[in-house]
């Protein structure tokens, strides 16, 4: 076991005390719009990205879990469908997109948990591939792994190849490879890769 691996595992030993992940309800929105309004501090951006992957048409239904603690939601993670444009043909896949913890509950295994049970969700339901945008070193020891260096390209030149991520889950054959591509959503609301700062 990797160094990374051991404190990925304490942090779910340290959460599991009272910490339930299940399905978010519709009585769970309020709480979870606040939760990462909070947690990414940047306006309606991250709030609204999720209130629009909610009702998105899509092949796959996006897949939407909260992590509770003492009745209170604390942890949020969203999987929304994607395309995968394969050599063979398009498949389904799925993005993890938003991840949060409140502010107060970060650092003690929460959005461990909930990224551990979003990947068996996706992988019970026959899902091939999750990518993900995001810090390699987090996601990194969560089940991900570099993307493009397994034959996969990016949907934008914006997004640092580091940060460019899939977690292979049983379902994956290893003709699926090819481009990662967005559903509409993200790019409507600007939230793929970085853009420069504004002088």
């Amino acid at each position: 076991m990797t160094s990374d691996e051991a404190l990925v595992a304490s942090r779910i030993a340290s959460a599991g005390a009272g910490l339930a992940v299940r399905d978010e309800t519709a009585d769970d929105q309020r709480d979870v719009r606040d939760l990462h309004t909070r947690a990414f501090g940047d306006g309606e951006r991250v709030p609204g990205l999720v209130e629009a992957l909610r009702v998105a048409e899509a092949e796959l239904a996006p897949m939407s879990f909260v992590a509770v603690l003492g009745g209170r939601v604390v942890g949020h993670v969203l999987m929304s469908a994607a395309r995968l444009d394969a050599p063979r043909r398009i498949v389904d896949v799925l993005t993890l997109s938003p991840l949060g913890v409140l502010p107060e509950h970060q650092g003690r295994g929460i959005g461990t948990r909930l990224v551990a049970h979003a990947l068996a969700a996706a992988d019970s339901r026959g899902v091939p591939l999750v990518f993900v945008e995001g810090s390699p070193h987090y996601y990194g020891a969560r089940g991900f792994e570099g993307a493009r260096a397994l034959g996969f390209r990016s949907p934008s030149l914006r997004i640092p190849d580091a940060a460019f991520q899939v977690a292979r889950l049983s379902a994956h054959e290893p003709w699926m490879t090819g481009t990662f591509v967005y559903s509409d959503v993200f790019w409507t609301l600007d939230c793929v890769g970085l853009r420069d700062p504004e002088d």
